[in-house]
């Protein structure tokens, strides 16, 4: 599904000709904006509010920084829409994206129009097109980040591995590593009714180039790619502890020295080195060394043989520019943000909140550079730039490059998402690993299933 910007053209229209009227319906003003987030952890809205103070001085503008738990976002803005109460502006997760434009809660046109002032070209190319409508962008990108394949570098280097990039490199990895109880090749997710499950096998599908839907919703899964992923899904299950599996095991098992691989999202990067005292890394004795971190390299664009080109596991997040604002301020608004104060608005989480928006015309590289300076961690706070190579942070920020989310660039990410949430991958993989069922079975189980979910 393509959404069109020309439906809402009809509605920036009207909040022109309201606001050329002074018609009562339009609520904001040039002197102050509303802007909803979902970062509402006092340390975070803080920062937030300090930045909307710091645009106020420099504009004239105020904006009121409004929590919203992420879990009622949905309702409040459907809400909000039928009683013409919107904010200015939303930060949002992904899923609601195309979705808003296409009830009419956010103007495209406005979000477009900031994307162009700032340069699409430096913006992460994954973060635009998981927004992206016919002509043009429902929201604009501001963070974002990628799961990632943590591995032991150390090791790898030791035996002459190449970094885990492919299945192929991860199942070389595992014969030349995999040597229990002293270390496991890998630590894969096996407990079913955990979202990490969900997480990781959605990542691994991904990387052959394997999804569930299409354009017109349930796709049958290809037999033969998908009987790769379960293959390899397999392999790394064998070179795992036994038991019932998730990211608790995973962090443990590699924070003690006795895992080759796992698959992780970026916030370990700043338990791996030692700065959060409810995670230690237990390699050795020391719980806030840094040791660990330094033997550690990461793969976020991950391929499997049917899909070369690979796909990197994304989560972005968007600034909104609803169809209820004030447009010229909220889009003065987001710039700000997005440009003279986009270092603080990564500030706010930069372990987790990796820059969507690379650089600038005159420096390239201008906001990757800012957030690798910026301190990450809960005890201790050191910042990206000392604990990991100039290299691997470029392989972290790359991953949303490629990053993807089944069903979005179909305009099916909610019966994607109703799919992966049902757990029918997690239950229907897992008899496979065990021996319960075959791979012909398990292909046409998962089709059985997924073709139920509406």
């Amino acid at each position: 599904m393509t959404l069109s910007l020309g439906s809402k053209r009809l509605t920036g229209l009207m909040v022109g000709t309201a606001l050329a009227l002074g018609c009562t319906m339009v609520t904001a003003s040039a002197e102050g904006i509303r802007f909803w987030t979902t970062e509402e952890q006092t340390p975070r809205l803080a920062r937030q509010q300090e930045m909307a103070k710091d645009f106020e001085a420099e504009t004239g503008i105020s904006v009121e920084v409004i929590p919203v738990t992420e879990k009622d976002l949905g309702t409040r803005a459907t809400a909000a829409y039928a009683a013409g109460d919107l904010p200015d502006v939303i930060y949002h997760p992904l899923q609601y994206a195309l979705p808003w434009v296409e009830a009419g809660i956010l103007d495209a046109y406005a979000a477009t129009d900031v994307i162009d002032n700032l340069g699409k070209d430096t913006y992460a190319p994954g973060a635009l097109a998981m927004a992206a409508t016919e002509d043009g962008y429902a929201s604009v990108p501001v963070d974002g980040w990628t799961q990632m394949i943590v591995y032991r570098k150390d090791l790898f280097d030791a035996k002459g591995l190449k970094a885990p990039n492919t299945y192929a490199d991860v199942e070389a990895a595992i014969k030349a590593l995999h040597n229990p109880p002293e270390m496991y090749g890998f630590v894969a997710a096996t407990k079913v009714d955990e979202n990490f499950m969900s997480q990781v096998l959605e990542h691994v599908f991904l990387a052959n180039g394997v999804s569930p839907v299409d354009k017109d919703g349930f796709k049958p899964l290809d037999v033969k790619k998908t009987t790769e992923v379960l293959d390899f899904y397999k392999a790394i299950v064998k070179a795992s502890p036994p038991g019932e599996l998730y990211w608790k095991q995973s962090r443990e098992l590699y924070f003690a020295g006795k895992a080759a691989m796992i698959i992780w999202s970026p916030f370990i990067l700043d338990e791996l080195a030692g700065l959060r005292d409810s995670a230690p890394p237990t390699i050795n004795d020391d719980p806030t060394s840094p040791e660990l971190a330094s033997k550690t390299g990461i793969v976020t664009n991950f391929a499997g043989p049917s899909n070369p080109g690979g796909a990197a596991w994304g989560d972005i997040r968007y600034f909104g520019i609803t169809s209820d604002a004030d447009i010229e301020a909220a889009e003065k608004f987001v710039e700000y943000s997005m440009n003279a104060g986009y270092t603080q608005t990564l500030a706010i989480a930069p372990e987790g909140k990796f820059p969507v928006r690379r650089g600038d015309a005159d420096n390239p590289t201008k906001f990757i550079d800012a957030w690798s300076k910026l301190p990450v961690g809960v005890d201790r706070k050191k910042p990206l730039a000392d604990l990991y190579p100039s290299e691997m942070i470029g392989e972290i920020v790359a991953g949303l490059d490629v990053a993807q989310r089944w069903g979005v660039k179909e305009g099916q990410l909610a019966l994607a998402s109703k799919m992966i949430n049902s757990q029918v991958f997690n239950q229907i993989v897992r008899k496979y690993t065990d021996g319960v069922i075959g791979a012909e079975e398990a292909v046409a189980s998962l089709n059985e299933e997924l073709s139920k979910i509406q």
